[in-house]
């Protein structure tokens, strides 16, 4: 679904098996960004809560609680931790949404006889649903952060303003390189004034348009394979978020199982490319991919 079609979400959650709204606030691997007052009225007129992943953008960027996000869940394996050495999820909880007065969740407004009958909404309020997590979800899916990884969170967590701006300053730079670069068709950075995510980040993102984003090569795949592989200071990771410059060619690595027309519809045809850009001299990273793209035939 075209998160960006109000009309095509509204008919989507309409129907009364959809539990919740899920949308990224910025999004991985084009840089989107969301329209979250919109999808918080659309949720909420549907009685039922918007879960925003904000991985990308990082509370140094976006609040989506600001604009009625209910839940807001991040992976720390990336910018929160920062240095590509830590895995880890973490999931907010606004207290906000009025569960027993919503669409239907009986996890927390029915009677849980593992707790003597308590009801989670009931008991413990606007702390219903992540004490729920806590008492259950964790219990029974043991999903909690080893102890040294914790460590390495809570120490990246200290430096995520810092190395937000130069993750943002540099991308920037990078950006509009490709842009101008007579080897690459388009780039997809909601940045550039040209983007048609550019009015939507100016009103949800501050300090920057995100460091992660994708550019695709007007000769496609062969060239966006030669390309990764030409990078010497950028490295060649799945990960994105960390203090190095990431590259990958998803049609030839992480989507290589889709056939082209998924891919194309997955918005990572045969040229995408994604970059996550790290805290390096933007000079250098600049000055590697120039002598990649130099590399190519076409």
């Amino acid at each position: 679904m075209d998160i960006h079609d109000e009309a095509s979400i509204k008919s989507a959650i309409s129907d009364p098996s959809v539990a919740v709204l899920f949308a990224e606030s910025l999004a991985n691997p084009d840089g989107n960004v969301s329209d979250l007052s919109m999808l918080s009225r659309l949720a909420h007129d549907a009685g039922i809560p918007l879960v925003i992943d904000n991985t990308m953008a990082t509370p140094a960027m976006c609040r989506p609680g600001d604009f009625g996000a209910d839940i807001i869940i991040y992976s720390t394996t990336k910018f929160l931790s920062g240095h590509g050495n830590a895995m880890g999820g973490a999931v907010i909880d606004m207290g906000k949404f009025n569960w027993q007065e919503s669409r239907g969740y009986p996890a927390l407004t029915e009677p849980d006889p593992a707790y003597h009958g308590i009801t989670f909404a009931e008991t413990f309020g606007e702390y219903g649903y992540i004490t729920y997590c806590h008492a259950s979800a964790l219990r029974d899916l043991g999903t909690t952060l080893s102890p040294f990884h914790a460590f390495l969170t809570l120490s990246g967590i200290e430096t995520l303003p810092l190395r937000m701006r130069q993750h943002n300053e540099n991308a920037q730079k990078v950006a509009e390189f490709l842009d101008q670069h007579d080897k690459v068709d388009h780039v997809s950075w909601a940045g550039l004034p040209s983007s048609p995510y550019h009015h939507l980040a100016k009103t949800y993102l501050k300090g920057g348009f995100g460091s992660v984003f994708t550019f695709t090569l007007k000769n496609g795949y062969d060239e966006g394979v030669a390309l990764v592989q030409s990078c010497n200071l950028i490295s060649h990771l799945a990960n994105i978020g960390d203090t190095r410059s990431l590259i990958i060619h998803p049609a030839s690595t992480t989507h290589r199982q889709l056939t082209a027309e998924q891919r194309q519809k997955a918005g990572v045809g045969d040229g995408v490319v994604r970059l996550s850009i790290g805290l390096e001299h933007a000079d250098d990273i600049i000055a590697d991919l120039a002598a990649a793209l130099a590399s190519l035939n076409g």
